[in-house]
């Protein structure tokens, strides 16, 4: 049996256990799906996963085909909405425990964590998604905050958040408590994650982290220690005890700025107590770690965090592994563009988290497919990789039956892309507007 063929069974697979199960997922359990229709719920589910940037009229004439009794948009939409958005997590998260990753660097599992800002279709009744500047069109904006398993290129987790009501800290460890760490486990973060409570979290684990943080000049963890005696680089091993005590004691002990740390109750700090009497007895949380500053360009100094053991992770071994972490931002591009996340087909929140969750087991789909071709070497100027726009392409297909598992295979080792390293760019982020549903690809 072809890999893809394989992997298509596997998907459908988990659909059809869902289905099965549909009253768990159904917003009136008993009654909605429980009468024959043209939209089963396992079939409604195929379709939402396999949505491109279309509007729901072509969507719809795509999946299903130029068929007579072909079901209106407005049928299709009913029947959607009966449909929780936790059926399509429950089966992202069954797809993707069926092909967990077994990729590893030097005997760690390398896992990025990240977050991305989504915009959906403008919802004034969302007041926790709304944004109005002066007299500029309102405009709403989720979050996705993901666990991305940078070895194998697949996402693990996500939680989805309403912007204004962003926190990645406590996304982040929703997510570590849920992951599995039965393999030793590094998590790389950027600087918007930098948290000693998070940190605490990972050594309670038992696992290892790496954490970008901001550098010693700005106002971060690195700014509470006394460096100035470092130079411009260093690599320094912490032992820092944490407290929310402030006795006269304390003040005295809280002069050695590297040993010892406050922490005040307006901060968020799972493993201490919230509150420290005047005659309660000094309650301290350990916490070991190394912090390392080393040079990336002329003049320019990267500042990291982490618990990894000094002999085995020198500096230039962690700038490797923080390298690697741009795995995550080269995927949520994917997410946005090839599989169309920025085009959603509903303004109300539950179907935008349907469409959230499709689109991340799609994107496994495709790339767990994908990695099981093989890029046949031949005398080249580059290296190549797989054409991914293109693997998303045939995938989608693949699921809808319009073509083969040996098709598919074929195709996708036939389209590849050239891997130039030596291209470097600077980062212009420029605001994305929410394509409208009136605009969409023919």
């Amino acid at each position: 049996m072809s890999n893809a063929r394989r992997i298509k069974r596997d998907l459908k697979k988990c659909i059809q256990e869902i289905a099965s199960s549909s009253d768990l997922y159904c917003q009136t359990p008993g009654v909605d799906f429980s009468r024959k229709r043209k939209l089963p719920f396992a079939e409604m589910m195929k379709a939402i996963l396999c949505f491109s940037g279309k509007s729901l009229n072509k969507e719809l004439l795509d999946i299903f085909g130029c068929k007579d009794n072909l079901a209106t948009v407005s049928a299709f939409v009913q029947q959607r909405d009966k449909i929780k958005p936790a059926a399509f997590e429950s089966l992202f998260h069954q797809f993707t425990d069926k092909h967990a990753p077994k990729e590893l660097y030097l005997g760690y599992r390398l896992i990025a964590v990240d977050g991305s800002d989504l915009v959906v279709p403008t919802n004034r009744d969302d007041e926790e998604s709304l944004f109005q500047i002066n007299e500029a069109a309102p405009y709403n904006l989720y979050h996705l905050n993901a666990l991305f398993d940078i070895c194998s290129n697949t996402y693990l987790d996500a939680v989805v958040q309403k912007r204004l009501k962003l926190n990645e800290h406590k996304a982040f460890i929703e997510m570590l408590e849920r992951t599995d760490v039965s393999t030793p486990t590094i998590f790389t973060a950027d600087r918007g994650y930098e948290s000693l409570n998070t940190m605490a979290h990972i050594q309670r684990l038992e696992q290892y982290y790496l954490f970008r943080l901001k550098d010693i000049h700005s106002n971060g963890i690195a700014s509470g220690f006394d460096l100035t005696e470092y130079g411009d680089t260093f690599d320094i091993p912490f032992d820092l005890n944490l407290t929310r005590k402030q006795s006269n004691l304390m003040k005295e002990l809280l002069k050695d700025k590297n040993h010892y740390k406050y922490i005040p109750h307006t901060s968020t700090f799972d493993y201490l107590p919230e509150k420290s009497r005047k005659h309660d007895p000094m309650v301290f949380f350990k916490l070991k770690f190394r912090l390392v500053r080393f040079e990336v360009s002329e003049g320019n100094y990267e500042l990291i965090a982490t618990n990894l053991n000094q002999d085995d992770f020198p500096p230039d071994n962690l700038k490797k592994i923080y390298s690697m972490r741009w795995g995550i931002e080269t995927s949520f591009r994917h997410l946005k563009y090839t599989l169309a996340l920025n085009n959603f087909h509903s303004k109300k929140s539950e179907c935008i988290l349907q469409e959230v969750f499709a689109k991340l087991t799609m994107y496994n789909f495709t790339q767990t497919i994908a990695s099981q071709i093989i890029v046949l070497k031949s005398k080249r100027k580059h290296p190549y990789k797989i054409n991914f726009s293109i693997a998303v392409h045939t995938c989608r297909n693949l699921l809808l039956g319009n073509y083969s598992p040996n098709d598919v295979e074929a195709i996708i080792q036939r389209h590849i892309l050239p891997i130039r390293f030596d291209l470097h760019k600077p980062r212009k982020p420029n605001p994305k507007a929410y394509v409208s549903f009136s605009y969409r690809l023919a």
